[in-house]
């Protein structure tokens, strides 16, 4: 074709032209620090457990655990985030496992504790659905609905015994109207004003948690729709980020991550906290089986999909490949 003058006077691609350029004009680079390990650690097993819907990832024992919680913080990772599965015959209505200083969760931040002390961040689910016999995230009233200020009752016991077994950060994910204000109360109270929290502060009610339900053995019945956020709503989210606010939040997250990067994107132009975002078990599965199918190139995915997470303004993400994202980064 024939050029005129100077034109095209603007060529973008001048900053494409290598890798080295491409990775000199970055704007958003990904590091092993940001990112979180979720890990579920099973009662009475002495084995890691697959989770069928989740290649890759496992139920541990508390052995794996501490292994896991090794190679997490060699690989440069900041983060745990643990996640109890008790014994079928222990769950209950109340969820008494949850509050029990001998309970799964609670011997499993110990665990961890004592293999990487504050070398890596320990952080603990504060809820009560993999606990109770129904599923559900709070206590039931007569009428079979979530009772919110009993459930936060629950919530203060709760956050207590995980911060009396060691851990650095708790996060409140049930989704309960004043959950992160009395859970502040609660730690405050027994003199742990360091613990932080980790709000679940936008937590959607997602077709995306399937597989976790299984890794966590969830009993649940029927749906959480009366407790976690509609998808269709934003405005929303930045009310429950202004109430998490109030009630002493250190830290923010919205859950899911990749279906919901506007709504990330939007609080983490609201706030001046640290920000996190939750890649889900779903998000995970539907990599890891297109993937399989050699539909996509499997690690190429890992780390677009994760980038994206941080460009949507997420300083931390919880991913199940965080070790193996990490252990890729550093190796360039």
């Amino acid at each position: 074709m024939t050029v005129y003058g100077s034109f095209p006077g603007s060529r973008p691609r001048r900053l494409r032209t290598t890798p080295a350029m491409r990775r000199m004009v970055a704007e958003t680079r990904l590091h092993p620090a940001d990112l979180i390990l979720p890990a579920f650690v099973r009662e009475g097993v002495s084995e890691p457990v697959p989770i069928g819907a989740m290649p890759g990832v496992v139920q541990h024992s508390l052995d794996t655990l501490r292994k896991a919680a090794v190679e997490a913080r060699e690989a440069g990772v900041s983060g745990i985030m643990l996640f109890g599965v008790p014994e079928d015959a222990k769950k209950d209505a109340a969820g008494t496992a949850g509050i029990d200083p001998d309970g799964i969760l609670q011997v499993a931040v110990r665990a961890v504790k004592e293999e990487v002390g504050d070398d890596l961040v320990v952080m603990s689910d504060l809820c009560l659905d993999e606990y109770t016999d129904h599923g559900h995230c709070g206590v039931l009233d007569a009428d079979g609905r979530v009772d919110n200020d009993a459930t936060l009752e629950r919530y203060a016991e709760m956050a207590q015994v995980q911060a009396d077994a060691g851990v650095h950060v708790v996060g409140p994910s049930g989704m309960m109207d004043g959950q992160v204000g009395v859970v502040r109360d609660a730690l405050d109270t027994i003199g742990k004003e360091d613990v932080a929290i980790l709000a679940y502060t936008a937590k959607y009610s997602s077709a995306f948690y399937g597989p976790f339900r299984e890794a966590v053995a969830s009993s649940l019945r029927g749906d959480r729709k009366t407790y976690q956020q509609d998808p269709a709503n934003l405005r929303e989210s930045l009310r429950e980020l202004a109430l998490d606010l109030e009630e002493g939040a250190d830290m923010v997250m919205v859950k899911p991550a990749g279906p919901y990067l506007d709504v990330l994107a939007k609080v983490a132009e609201s706030v001046d906290v640290p920000v996190a975002a939750y890649q889900i078990s779903g998000e995970y599965a539907m990599v890891e089986a297109a993937a399989e199918k050699g539909w996509i190139e499997r690690d190429k995915a890992i780390l677009e999909t994760l980038t994206g997470i941080r460009r949507a303004g997420a300083k931390m993400i919880l991913t199940y490949w965080a070790t193996e994202a990490a252990q890729k980064l550093a190796r360039g």
